[in-house]
């Protein structure tokens, strides 16, 4: 691959990851009209999509961005917490939303955005971290969580107040209203 490439490369994925934030509303909305919940859908999709909910929640209190390498609580199962967190809250949101066609395009939508924001961050990663980062990438799925932890001695308990400093409480927010939303759509008060 020649530099020109690499460049149109680089700056295609810079581009998405800028896009992901107004996208994924676009995509929420699209979501909201065209879902078809019931309360049965509801009551086995909202507790997979809190729980995804809960996994990024875990993950923000163990991250300190580009001033160390978290690699404890989720970052001990997956390189890529907070963007499996939020498949899980997609997926949960998917059947709580009742629309395979819909929920099988959300899900791809996701990996379309999410996938190429890996692995730039991942590129990212690797000149911030350099041998650490190739050590625990060895070990830590990029996306797919491990069974049991990866254990490297570096291990870190979870820290309300990084939780509270990313504002990863946005996502619980917004999930609510999607949820809510959902909800009076069950009930036939939400016409859309």
């Amino acid at each position: 691959m020649n530099h020109y490439e690499q460049t149109a490369r680089r700056d295609s994925r810079s581009l998405v990851q800028r896009l992901r934030v107004p996208f994924g509303f676009l995509t929420a909305i699209l979501f909201i009209v065209c879902s078809q919940p019931t309360w049965r859908s509801l009551a086995a999709g909202v507790p997979i999509a809190f729980g995804g909910a809960l996994i990024r929640a875990w993950a923000s209190g163990h991250l300190r961005k580009n001033a160390e390498l978290a690699m404890s609580g989720p970052y001990a199962y997956t390189r890529n917490p907070l963007y499996f967190g939020s498949f899980v809250m997609a997926v949960g949101c998917a059947i709580s939303g009742w629309n395979l066609w819909l929920g099988l395009l959300l899900i791809a939508f996701f990996l379309a955005i999410y996938w190429p924001v890996m692995r730039a961050e991942a590129a990212q990663m690797r000149l911030l971290f350099a041998g650490a980062y190739s050590q625990w990438a060895m070990h830590v799925p990029l996306f797919i969580p491990r069974v049991t932890p990866y254990r490297n001695g570096r291990m870190q308990s979870f820290d309300p107040q990084q939780y509270l400093r990313h504002r990863e409480y946005r996502a619980l927010i917004g999930l609510a209203i999607v949820i809510g939303m959902l909800a009076l759509k069950a009930a036939k008060i939400f016409p859309l």
